[in-house]
C-alpha cells in the first residue's frame, strides 16, 4: 500500500477518527481494555445553570481531570477543592491507582500542590515565557 501525506487545514471529527481508530486497536492489544469512562461534576448557581465544574476521564486505572473551572467571582470559596475531592472519592471508587493533570504556572499549580499532587513533569515556554505542569497524585 502506498501511502501519501496530506495536510487538513480545517480538520474534521472524522479525520480525527480516522487517526484514532488504528491506535485505539493497537492500545488495547498492548495494553488491554483501558476501562474508559467519564467524569462531570458541575458547579451550579441557584438557577440550575451550570457555571463550572471538573471534566475528566479514567483510562488505565487512572482520572484524567482534563477541566477545571470556578468562576473568576466564586474562587477562594473551596468549590475547587470541593470538586477535586469529590473526584478523588470517585477514581477511588472506581479502583483507580492514582489522577493526573496538566496547568499553567498562571493557573493553579500550588492550588494542586497544597491537594498533595506533585508535578512530574515541566514544558517551558508553553506559552513563551510561561510553563506548563504535569502533576499526579496516587491514591
Amino acid at each position: 500500500m502506498s501511502l501519501t501525506i496530506v495536510h487538513a487545514a480545517e480538520p474534521t471529527p472524522a479525520q480525527r477518527e480516522a487517526i484514532l481508530a488504528p491506535l485505539r486497536v493497537y492500545n488495547v492489544r498492548e495494553g488491554g481494555d483501558p476501562g474508559l469512562s467519564s467524569l462531570s461534576l458541575m458547579l451550579t448557581d441557584a438557577d440550575g445553570v451550570e457555571v463550572g465544574g471538573l471534566w475528566g476521564k479514567i483510562s488505565y486505572d487512572w482520572l484524567f481531570i482534563e477541566l477545571l473551572a470556578v468562576p473568576d467571582a466564586q474562587r477562594g470559596q473551596g468549590h475547587g477543592e470541593a470538586l477535586m475531592h469529590q473526584a478523588e472519592a470517585h477514581a477511588r471508587a472506581q479502583g483507580c491507582v492514582g489522577i493526573w493533570l496538566d496547568t499553567y504556572a498562571f493557573q493553579a499549580p500550588r492550588f494542586y500542590e497544597k491537594l498533595g499532587y506533585a508535578v512530574f513533569g515541566q514544558l517551558d515556554d508553553h506559552p513563551r515565557g510561561q510553563s506548563r505542569f504535569f502533576l499526579q497524585k496516587r491514591l
